[in-house]
Parts: structure tokens; sequence; C-alpha cells
């Protein structure tokens, strides 16, 4: 599947809006879960393929070197009635993959994906939602809120990097949302955390999304199983990324990492 880009809107310093329409995206499908991703696919520079293809069969077909990098992002927002998909990429100037395609998308350029699939949807029957994390999970926790209804609670955590970074959470639910600030320290991998050790909970049961960092999310596992109670099956929990490993070494080490982190707490 594959679409062209339609937009492109800098929403903030480190977070590029890619809205995708045409192609082949009428057979798009979108899934009942407000993390639904897609998987990407990004040409390498000089490949001989066309930039319409098809990922699997250029696997079969072509050396590796010409393989496209592959990364999964979330879709922000299917607009059925237009066709758009939106998708909201963090960028860290031309470094990476992902993001420095997101700083070069014009209108017209093409995108090639695969999907969509996904796994979360706040659960209608909870006393309350809890959701937790930092620029890569942004758009799924927006999805989320939109999809609240009036009589939902939502207590939101979101770390950036200063309030350049932070965006507009709209939500007919009631909201308890703090932003929390990176200083450029040591301290920052904490801030997720002692936010929730010193929040205080609604009562009821809660239905949580946590997912980011990969060190600052097992520590909010931690905390929330061990400490508050949650039980797993309360919870969407997963490590998007993991600081100071490129997308390339965190792929090869996650599914290691997942369980080490998934054996912290039983």
């Amino acid at each position: 599947m594959h679409g062209y880009v339609e937009r492109v809107e800098r929403l903030t310093p480190t977070m590029v809006r890619v809205v995708l329409a045409g192609g082949t995206l009428d057979g798009f499908a979108m899934v009942d879960s407000t993390d639904a991703y897609v998987n990407l696919a990004f040409r390498p520079a000089g490949a001989s393929y066309d930039e319409v293809y098809d990922p699997r069969a250029v696997r079969d077909s072509a050396p590796r070197e010409e393989w496209p990098a592959r990364r999964r992002y979330t879709v922000r927002r299917w607009d059925t009635a237009a066709r758009e998909l939106t998708l909201d990429f963090v960028v860290h100037g031309t470094t990476g993959v992902a993001g420095a395609w997101a700083l070069r998308a014009a209108p017209g350029d093409v995108l090639v994906l695969e999907g969509p699939a996904g796994g979360y949807r706040p659960s209608t029957t909870a006393g309350w939602h809890l959701m937790v994390g930092d620029e890569s999970a942004l758009p799924a926790i927006a999805a989320s809120l939109e999809a609240l209804p009036a009589d939902a609670t939502a207590v939101v955590r979101l770390v950036c990097d200063g309030p350049d970074h932070e965006l507009p959470l709209p939500t007919d639910a009631r909201l308890d949302l703090r932003w929390l600030h990176r200083a450029g320290t040591p301290a920052d991998g904490a801030l997720l955390l002692e936010s929730l050790r010193t929040a205080a909970f609604p009562a009821g049961e809660v239905h949580a999304f946590v997912h980011g960092e990969a060190e600052e999310i097992r520590g909010v596992r931690r905390h929330l199983l061990q400490d508050r109670g949650l039980e797993r099956s309360q919870m969407s929990c997963s490590p998007y990324w993991r600081r100071t490993m490129t997308d390339e070494a965190w792929r090869e080490v996650k599914r290691d990492f997942v369980a080490a982190m998934e054996a912290d707490v039983a």
C-alpha cells in the first residue's frame, strides 16, 4: 500500500505532521484501536526499484543493501470521508530514517506502508484512565483522549523538552494533565516515575497506557504493579525506544529487554 504526501505541518520543534492521501489508501481499513500503527518502508538512496514497490518482494529479489528501512508509526488520525492518513513524526535533525524523511517531505512524495494493526483502546468499563509517556507516545495518547466520553476521567503525565513542545490535547473527558519538562540532566529519566509516586489516583479500577523510553517505562511499570497494585491485564505497556541507541540497535535487543522487564514483576 502507498500514499502521497498531501501536506506537511511542523507541530513543535521536534514533531512533524505528515498527511497522506491517494495512491492505494482507498484500501486502508482502520482497526478499532487508538494505538493503531502502520509499518512504513523507506527506500534507500540509489535503489534500483521504483518508488512504489512491495517491500516483501524487494526483500526476496534485491540485495540486502537495497532493502527498505522499516519503521512502525502510530496512526494519529484516519479520516474515512477524506481518505487521509495522518502520521506524526518525532524528529531530531537529519539523523535517523523516518524523522529525516519527514523533515524533507513535500507534497507529492510517496510513502509505502503496511497495516494497520493495534491492540489498545480505552476500556468503556474502567473507572478511570491513566496515560503515561513521552513524544513517541503522544499520537496514541492524543487519539485515546479524543475517544473518551464526557463521563470518563483521565490522568495524563507526559514528558517533553519544554513548553514549546507541548500540544493541545482535546477531550470530552475530565482531564488531569501535567507536562513534565526535561532539564538536560540525568534526573530527566525519573520525571515520569516521580510524578506518579506523588500522584493522587482516583477511586475505581484503572485502565493504563504506558509507552515511551525503555528504562523510564520499565520503572513506571514496576511502580504501578508493585506499589499501586495494578494487574498486568489493566495495562498496555511497551518501550518504544531506548536512550543512547539507534533504531537498529534497539530492534536487536528489544525482545530481550522486554523479557527482562516482564520478569521484574511477573
